[in-house]
């Protein structure tokens, strides 16, 4: 495994350009089992979970090459319906095949996903989703086994606005008969990527966006050309990078609105924000303060943000109030935080976190892909050396994190790392 050894105090300045987001080219990559032929997508970034994906697609059947941030995926032979735990066990996007592969196949065998160990995320949503559209659902020895002649059109209601459920559920309803209406549902810009693949696609598919998505189901769809959206919640670490540094950064090729709750948030703190259609630019003029957060579902604050807003407040003057309220178990990297010299007290889905004049190199360890970033903005200020164990974490989400910022003067370096925990 590697780490990483960040040597702090360096102010971030120049442009960085965001790279195609995670969370919204893995459910379209698996979109494309919905269609019999070649579909290339375009602002692809190159992740671990990305190769995990086209690993897994490959399994399944289908001819997959990645160049350039170009994703060629050929569906044409694929015949293969079921994804073993030996390599799903990593990556909870997995799960994302088991719809297209029951509306498309009417069978598909996948295993219970892995993936970030900060919380439960039950699936629940997606196999009630799918009963609901006439599947059969067994779960038999950490499998699930879902089958049905063809789905059925019909009104869903999910109990909380999941993101993966609502994509799972919107790739099994295009190909339903009749008319299904998905209330309740996601709002990220993933979904809105996603859904409009789909329509590329030659899906029929009102309301992604909202909280009720109509789909009238189709017999067939064919494959496209498409592009990725970029990455909001790369976008908002960033911008932390920028701050947490006291630094002159601006972000390129991104949609600063996708990230309003964070760039809100920062500019309630005193830092300056200066918007394009496809820019922002961070600066610190003033003495910044502390501001309370309360994660929320899109276009709340990202729970995927919350780790990375923890650093900044840690060195932030004042008393900040933290509240998670998506996965009430995700404060991992407080603790790896106060071993940096931040004072910071989690008390269930709550985290106070009291400002701190400096923090101080030291051993820490990540505990998944949000702690990671976290820590290495904690990295980027603190003095001395900061060493973080199990980077690859950060690898899952952020494509060569420590190349783009040294561009722009920091100091991380990736070495093997000697010790195993």
């Amino acid at each position: 495994m590697d780490k990483f050894i960040i040597t702090g105090g360096s102010p971030l300045r120049g442009e960085l350009p965001i790279s195609g987001s995670k969370n919204a080219v893995l459910p379209v990559m698996a979109a494309t089992l919905l269609t019999k032929g070649t579909t290339v997508i375009h602002n692809v970034p190159d992740l671990v979970d990305m190769r995990t994906m086209a690993h897994l697609l490959r399994i399944l059947g289908a001819k997959v090459q990645f160049e350039d941030h170009r994703l060629t995926i050929d569906t044409t032979t694929y015949d293969f319906n079921e994804v073993p735990y030996e390599l799903v066990k990593t990556m909870r996007a997995s799960i994302y095949v088991l719809g297209p592969l029951l509306a498309k196949m009417g069978e598909a065998k996948v295993s219970l996903p892995g993936g970030c160990s900060f919380g439960p995320r039950p699936i629940d949503y997606h196999l009630r989703g799918l009963e609901t559209l006439g599947a059969t659902v067994e779960l038999k020895h950490g499998n699930i086994h879902a089958t049905c002649s063809r789905l059925k059109g019909t009104e869903i209601y999910l109990d909380f606005p999941s993101v993966g459920a609502t994509c799972n559920l919107m790739m099994s309803a295009v190909l339903a008969e009749g008319t299904t209406v998905l209330y309740n549902c996601a709002k990220e810009p993933h979904i809105i990527n996603l859904g409009e693949v789909l329509q590329q696609m030659g899906a029929k598919i009102q309301g992604v966006g909202t909280d009720t998505i109509k789909i009238e189901g189709v017999a067939e769809l064919h494959p496209c050309e498409c592009s990725i959206y970029a990455d909001y919640i790369e976008l908002g670490t960033f911008l932390i990078a920028g701050a947490i540094t006291k630094g002159d950064l601006t972000l390129t090729h991104c949609d600063p609105m996708q990230a309003e709750a964070v760039i809100n948030k920062l500019r309630r703190s005193g830092y300056n924000m200066e918007l394009t259609p496809s820019t922002v630019r961070i600066t610190c003029p003033r003495l910044p303060k502390a501001v309370n957060v309360t994660t929320m579902p899109y276009p709340g604050f990202p729970t995927d943000m919350q780790a990375q807003f923890m650093a900044l407040m840690s060195v932030t003057p004042g008393t900040s109030m933290i509240a998670e309220t998506v996965f009430q178990s995700r404060f991992n990297h407080a603790m790896e935080l106060n071993r940096l010299g931040a004072n910071i007290h989690v008390d269930e889905g709550m985290a106070v976190v009291y400002g701190v004049d400096k923090l101080s190199g030291a051993p820490v360890m990540a505990s998944d892909l949000r702690a990671s970033a976290a820590l290495v903005l904690a990295g980027l200020v603190a003095e001395g050396e900061t060493h973080i164990s199990r980077v690859y974490h950060i690898d899952r989400g952020y494509e060569s994190i420590e190349t783009k910022l040294n561009a722009v003067g920091a100091s991380i370096q990736r070495v093997a790392d000697s010790n195993r925990y």
